[in-house]
């Protein structure tokens, strides 16, 4: 304890002579969104798609927990699912960063109008706060009052009896942060401030080492955000707030470069180092953003499989062993990949390395496109690597998972990394349809990529002409000799220096740049050495379109019936029901009570519910294989139980789980009876 004490006071007292402008240089700049539009392709699809999703929300049902937490009067319920079970309000979060995203992506005027709904809604709960406080963690004035005076109970996914609280308020800090970068808002801005000054106070008399042990508990890109903050308002406060919350037991490997990431949640992790590198540019601090790459490149290239996602039920595999990611039904994560993004996108603006576009593109066409029902909407979970299995996905009125919220985000945000610029230098680095506004000249690609090997790009100077460098990508999948660059129709020779060809000029109105880019057949090993491939062409991973044999459990996310029998069961303690529904629904059942309880059970069960479920799971299956698992997932059934109750529950499970794997997720949900299959 006395290191990590000496290691926190020195970071401290580091920033504290550290000027805002001590900055990480860029070497490549990437276009806000605003500037770019898709032109028509699958990306613009999704797109599209998006924005019916995003407009079929009723704001209201988001904004209610907010409302009740301000002790203002609901215009509707919350909706259900994680949005009244613990979790709510997270998704308003996310919600607001997909409007701004979205706005600022398109311009449509149906999507400003919500988001400005949203953010007088927003201020309105804030107003009535008074000090600068807004979020939907139920009960939450008791829980922040209680840290605040150094009354700290954290776990992996639980602080002070609530569901991840500090993780659900960083996503109205995104939120805010989003709406003021991306459309400009005053109004958010003020918002994003005031919640900030609000934290500096929460905090204020906690030392280095409870904030330590309080980020325990998952609290996503916090560090981040607060950053953001400081570089927004040039305050240099609130970098050190951001320092504060930086968590010292994954750093700490990272600058020593060490990989400590078996066994642990990953998107647990991936937004605190986010948060390291967002430090370490505005700071100049070599050694975070050196850690920073160092965990993009331990996750990237030994936990990661082909198609760019990550984990296994969550979890960050062992790197020597696929073996789990290829049989498991809870394969890469879309939120670990959303952040994945996020940080590459970092890495690559300080370092123009192309390797990290290649994974980038990768990722989003292999598994960011991919987690969007192209026909009727919606977002993936989990993404499985098993052979023949499907994925399930949200609907707008009942689905609320995080990478519900992620999902949202995703499609919104295309545009962000096609083109880059520095100086006098414009960058193409992925083969995306669209147009892009570059000061006085306009740039179009035309392309089918990837069913067409190559793209054009129509370039539109203003004023008829100017002279600029433009510079392709050349990917990791093509060969360097086969490629074929003209200006006009006429063959250009070029040579490919940094993962890039370059072509300086005074381009005129029109003029038409075509880059060739042959694709070929290659095959990728598993990082494990293990005999397993994965067929690519370009940048595309193949897939047989397989039958729907040995796939019975997938017609009970479409029935509501066995989901009302399930509901109807559990609320009349029927348990011997509930372990057919059980059987019947195999590893997938965690589905089944996880959508039963929304439906009209979810707040009512009682403790007597509770035991009497666990007993009979215990008298059917033994002791042996029921192990408590929170959050809901992987063969649960969950207990909701009045908070009075609660330590007795604890008390009562923990006789066969064990403590340690016991966390509460608000004052009404302790935790879930796992079932190992």
């Amino acid at each position: 304890m006395n290191l990590l004490k000496t290691i926190l006071s020195t970071s401290v007292f580091a920033i504290a002579s550290v000027a805002l402008h001590a900055q990480l240089p860029a070497k490549v700049e990437s276009f806000p969104v605003r500037d770019v539009r898709l032109t028509a392709s699958p990306f613009k699809h999704a797109e599209d798609m998006d924005i019916r999703y995003l407009l079929g929300i009723d704001p209201d049902r988001l904004l209610a927990p907010y409302l009740k937490e301000a002790g203002l009067s609901p215009k509707a319920e919350n909706y259900t699912n994680w949005e009244n079970t613990g979790l709510d309000g997270h998704i308003g979060g996310h919600y607001l960063s997909a409007l701004s995203y979205m706005y600022a992506a398109t311009g449509n005027k149906e999507i400003k109008a919500r988001l400005d709904y949203m953010i007088s809604e927003l201020k309105r709960c804030q107003d009535a706060a008074g000090d600068g406080y807004l979020c939907g963690v139920p009960n939450g004035r008791k829980m922040w009052k209680e840290i605040e005076e150094g009354n700290i109970r954290a776990s992996g996914f639980g602080l002070n009896d609530r569901w991840v609280p500090l993780y659900n308020i960083h996503k109205i800090y995104a939120g805010l942060r989003d709406a003021t970068l991306q459309t400009d808002s005053r109004e958010a801005k003020e918002m994003l401030v005031k919640l900030t000054d609000w934290m500096i106070r929460l905090v204020s008399k906690l030392s280095d080492e409870q904030i330590q042990d309080m980020l325990r508990s998952e609290h996503g890109g916090l560090n981040e955000t607060f950053a953001d903050v400081a570089a927004i308002t040039g305050d240099k406060r609130y970098l050190k707030l951001a320092h504060q919350f930086s968590h010292h037991t994954v750093l700490q490997p990272l600058l020593r470069q060490e990989d400590k990431l078996t066994g642990m949640h990953a998107n647990t992790q991936i937004p605190k180092v986010i948060g390291f590198k967002r430090i370490a540019d505005l700071e100049g601090n070599r050694d975070w953003s050196e850690a920073a790459r160092y965990f993009w490149e331990t996750v990237v290239n030994h936990c990661s499989i082909t198609i760019g996602g990550n984990s296994v039920r969550e979890h960050f595999h062992p790197a020597d062993d696929f073996s789990s990611m290829l049989t498991s039904e809870q394969g890469p994560e879309t939120c670990n990949t959303y952040n994945m993004l996020r940080l590459t996108k970092m890495l690559y603006e300080t370092s123009a390395d192309v390797h990290f576009m290649d994974y980038y593109e990768r990722a989003l066409y292999n598994h960011i496109l991919s987690t969007q029902d192209p026909v009727q909407g919606g977002f993936v979970y989990f993404t499985p690597m098993r052979a023949g299995h499907y994925r399930v996905y949200s609907q707008p009125q009942t689905s609320f998972w995080c990478c519900v919220g992620s999902g949202m985000e995703n499609h919104a945000r295309y545009g962000e990394m096609i083109y880059g610029h520095k100086d006098n230098n414009l960058y193409v680095n992925l083969f995306i349809p669209s147009t892009l506004r570059w000061g006085d000249t306009q740039i179009e690609q035309q392309t089918a990529f990837p069913d067409e090997e190559g793209s054009t790009l129509v370039i539109s100077p203003e004023k008829g002409k100017k002279e600029f460098t433009l510079l392709f990508r050349i990917p990791e999948w093509t060969k360097p000799e086969a490629l074929r660059l003209s200006v006009n129709g006429k063959r250009q020779n070029v040579t490919v220096k940094e993962g890039y060809v370059s072509l300086n000029r005074t381009w005129s109105k029109g003029d038409k740049v075509r880059l060739e880019l042959p694709m070929h057949l290659r095959a990728i090993a598993l990082p494990d050495g293990s005999a397993n491939y994965s067929i690519l062409y370009g940048p595309i991973v193949l897939a047989a379109r397989l039958g729907k044999q040995n796939q019975d459990g997938i017609h009970f996310f479409k029935e509501n019936e066995r989901v009302e029998r399930a509901a109807k069961a559990v609320e009349e303690k029927d348990g011997e029901t509930v372990l057919k529904l059980l059987s019947e629904s195999g590893k997938s059942s965690w589905e089944l009570l996880q959508n039963c309880y929304p439906i009209k059970a979810y707040t009512e069960q009682k403790i007597s519910v509770a035991l009497a479920l666990t007993d009979l799971f215990l008298e059917k299956l033994g002791k042996g294989i029921c192990r408590i698992h929170g959050g809901g997932f992987a063969g649960v059934i969950m207990c909701v139980v009045p908070e009075e109750e609660t330590e007795n529950y604890v008390s009562y499970i923990s006789e066969f789980a064990g403590k340690e794997n016991v966390y509460p997720m608000n004052i009404r949900a302790v935790g879930a009876v796992h079932i190992e299959k």
